[in-house]
């Protein structure tokens, strides 16, 4: 029997996760996680781009509704500005856990 071993994508010692047009940045295990919604996206030599990005820093608290778990929230142009951004929140808010 063959053993599949999944290998989790970390950006910045977080682990990255995707469903759909929405990544998940951060452990559900920590107090905070980041969510990334791509909200808008080209298409460039048959490569789909993000254009517009919205960034959430969460409470990852099951008790609270969806809307109460929303510490900050911003919107960025392409994934690359959204990630810095999710990265820096994701530090300073685990820091001061």
């Amino acid at each position: 029997m063959a053993e599949t071993t999944k290998e989790i994508l970390t950006y910045k010692g977080h682990p990255l996760r995707r469903k759909g047009t929405i990544l998940y940045y951060g452990s559900m295990e920590d107090k905070y996680i980041c969510m990334l919604q791509i909200t808008g996206s080209k298409t460039e030599n048959d490569l789909e781009m993000a254009t517009k990005v919205s960034v959430q820093l969460q409470l990852t608290d099951p008790d609270l509704k969806s809307r109460d778990r929303v510490v900050k929230k911003t919107e960025k142009d392409g994934l690359y500005a959204a990630m810095d951004v999710a990265a820096v929140w994701l530090q300073r808010a685990l820091a001061s856990a």
